[in-house]
């Protein structure tokens, strides 16, 4: 059997189309922070259960309902949310399978030490010359599947969780 987990970041306050006809089917979104307005995390509902977290653009009463980080258990599975990844304060080998990040805006996904680092990029508005990204997770038997979708149509970076670690392409 097989679990899918959305895994979107940095919206800013836009839930573009193709990002929710890229989540129809998951059977959970982590939202990773920046997210912008409280409409975002409604409108993902619609299509999943949802974690979220606080980014630093999280501001005003909304946001306060976000913590500024989570461990979440999903397909049995433990998944550490957080924004900015350079304020990591848990130790990764402390049984988490999975990190994810946003802030960044740069999809990248890679494998230290046993645990996935998976960041999705920014789903929402086109900073720099940076791709329009969001990430699945698929939790098997055999293991974490897990893909960087370029929501502009560019092929998916696909990376077997334990198998080696991927970077987006440089163009």
């Amino acid at each position: 059997m097989m679990y899918r987990i959305g895994i979107i970041s940095d919206t800013h306050g836009l839930l573009r189309p193709e990002a929710e006809r890229r989540l129809m089917g998951v059977d959970h979104i982590i939202h990773a922070g920046d997210i912008g307005r409280p409409e975002i995390v409604d409108a993902l509902r619609r299509i999943a259960p949802v974690t979220a977290i606080r980014g630093n653009v999280d501001i005003g009463e909304w946001a306060r309902e976000y913590p500024d980080t989570k461990l979440v258990h999903l397909a049995g599975k433990s998944i550490y949310v957080l924004h900015d990844l350079k304020t990591l304060q848990v130790d990764p080998r402390a049984g988490i399978d999975v990190i994810v990040s946003g802030h960044s805006h740069v999809p990248k996904i890679d494998t230290i030490g046993g645990v996935l680092y998976l960041n999705p990029g920014s789903a929402g508005r086109r900073r720099f010359k940076l791709p329009i990204t969001l990430a699945t997770l698929e939790v098997t038997p055999e293991g974490i599947r897990s893909e960087i979708h370029d929501l502009g149509g560019c092929a998916p970076l696909t990376i077997n969780w334990g198998r080696g670690s991927g970077r987006w392409p440089e163009n």
